[in-house]
């Protein structure tokens, strides 16, 4: 299949480009370097800006045979009620991070997740597909 035959079969492909969108303006401002918590709010402030409707720091809830564990996970956002959004800001994204974010798709049964990396000096993302 050739890539502009898969751009065709990206999940929620018009919702993903606005938030990378808005990913690239907040990288383009405030460059590298910056704490993860520094870029969570600025994003936030971002999503606002383009009426993206997003859950800032939403508690993932996880069962176990039916049943609700007290242990949850904390996404970055949760954009459009479907989409996870987990930032970083390191050097370069390992596989723990692609890890984390599966671990969050198959909490939510949602179906897709942007990984962010802020910390490079270009921005780095991943669309991790459930």
């Amino acid at each position: 299949m050739d890539l502009l035959a898969q751009q065709e079969y990206l999940i929620y492909k018009q919702e993903s480009f606005k938030i990378i969108g808005a990913c690239m303006e907040v990288h383009k401002v405030l460059g590298c370097g910056f704490l993860e918590a520094v870029y969570q709010e600025a994003l936030a402030i971002e999503f606002e800006r383009r009426k993206i409707p997003y859950e800032q720091e939403k508690s993932l809830h996880i069962q176990y045979k039916k049943r609700l564990l007290k242990k949850t996970y904390d996404a970055d956002f949760v954009c459009y009620e479907k989409i996870i959004v987990e930032i970083k800001a390191i050097g370069e994204l390992h596989s723990s991070n692609i890890a984390q974010t599966l671990n969050y798709l198959k909490a939510t049964d949602f179906k897709l997740g942007l990984l962010v990396n802020f910390g490079a000096t270009s921005l780095h993302y991943k669309r991790i597909v459930l």
